[in-house]
């Protein structure tokens, strides 16, 4: 599975949760942190903790290995690193409140599928 595979589960997952505005970013080149940043928000904090747990449990079934989440108690940001690949799951007031698409503004946006 490639990187865009990857992040196209992980929206395809959140998705399901019914996460709120799932987005893509493409940020080779701009960042050495990873390839692309799946980007979505939960309007509650148990609502944030399902869609983190239904990309945990779509990424393992498809043997994708996840090496790290964090915020997962306080369910206000939520990351997931996949490797090449981080998905940020945000309460929808911590989501606008730092905006991570304005602040990759430069990113291509890759059509969730």
């Amino acid at each position: 599975m490639n990187l865009v595979e990857i992040a196209q589960l992980a929206a395809e997952a959140a998705d399901e949760k019914k996460a709120q505005r799932v987005t893509i970013l493409d940020i080779r080149g701009l960042s050495v942190i990873a390839d692309y940043f799946v980007i979505c928000h939960g309007n509650s904090e148990t609502q944030v903790q399902s869609i983190v747990t239904g990309i945990k449990e779509k990424l393992e079934e498809a043997g994708v290995p996840i090496q790290g989440v964090e915020g997962f108690k306080e369910a206000r940001w939520v990351l997931m690193d996949l490797g090449d690949v981080v998905v940020h799951v945000f309460h929808k007031d911590e989501r606008d409140f730092y905006n991570l698409e304005w602040l990759w503004g430069d990113a291509q946006q890759v059509r969730v599928q």
